[in-house]
């Protein structure tokens, strides 16, 4: 019986140490994902004037923007992925989401599929699939930055314009609240360019122009991309350590009940048999 109580015990310890684990990781992720929607919240005005802009530019100048190489098709029928994860675990359902609906895109398509790794996480599910694979970016996105962004968008370009693939989708996790991110996927190139009339006065000409602002908007996305995959990995993951904590708790009472009904089991047994033993003495 001493051995229980003592057995008890040893694991109430253990999980209290886990819960001043997960308490203080679910404190960190709470004030990540504070400082990660003022910043999604700061670029989204960004990328909605460089939208309105190349709108506009489209608009007047169709043509140029339709010939334009980030816009026309470049004739390859195989599509790239660029999966956006994480680089680190303890996040629930964010790791595997976003890896089986890249693997699940990769199966319908009628081309052959290129990866393009975003995240340790899914370079190391991928490794295990020996897929081919275009670039990886591990530990790019622990802290996004325009830097980051214009890297990647400038090997997206790159790649496109070697025909690597012909189309290319980004999946990521796009934040809508705390309590609520949404698996999405995009296309990215070829640009999708829809013009709306403008007036326009530019300096310079229009085709330099499109040089300057399709590249850009493209190293938006991406960046805006980053952007909510983070805040949506530390969201979950504030999520499942706030539920690791809960869980400990129930935990916690549950073995306090144990070690206190085992105690008095234990003490129960001993007084029996001290007067046990006073009764075989009077005898």
């Amino acid at each position: 019986m001493a051995e229980n109580v003592r057995e008890i015990k040893t694991r109430i310890g253990n999980v209290e140490n886990i819960r001043q684990i997960t308490k203080a990781m679910n404190a960190i992720a709470m004030t990540k994902v504070t400082r990660m929607k003022r910043r999604l919240a700061a670029v989204q005005p960004y990328m909605q004037g460089l939208e309105g802009v190349l709108s506009s530019l489209v608009g007047q100048y169709a043509d140029l923007a339709m010939a334009h190489p980030l816009v026309a098709a470049n004739g390859s029928n195989d599509v790239g992925i660029l999966v956006l994860n994480a680089d680190r675990g303890l996040c629930g359902r964010f790791k595997g989401e976003l890896n089986h609906k890249a693997e699940t895109l990769a199966h319908n398509e009628t081309g052959t599929a290129h990866f393009l790794l975003g995240g340790e996480k899914a370079r190391a599910y991928f490794a295990r699939k020996q897929v081919e694979t275009l670039q990886t970016y591990v530990h790019y996105y622990e802290d996004p930055t325009p830097a980051i962004a214009h890297k990647i968008a400038s090997d997206l370009i790159s790649l496109y314009k070697q025909g690597a693939y012909g189309r290319l989708v980004i999946v990521y996790m796009h934040f809508i609240s705390d309590l609520a991110q949404r698996l999405r996927v995009e296309e990215i190139l070829p640009i999708k360019a829809e013009g709306k009339p403008g007036d326009l006065i530019l300096e310079p000409d229009a085709p330099r122009m499109l040089d300057i602002l399709l590249p850009l908007y493209l190293q938006g996305k991406i960046f805006q991309a980053l952007l909510d995959t983070k805040t949506s990995e530390d969201a979950i993951r504030r999520q499942a350590m706030s539920s690791a904590t809960d869980n400990a708790d129930d935990l916690l009472k549950n073995l306090t009940r144990s070690y206190n009904k085992a105690r008095q089991q234990s003490i129960t047994r001993e007084i029996s048999d001290i007067m046990g033993g006073a009764e075989a003495l009077r005898n």
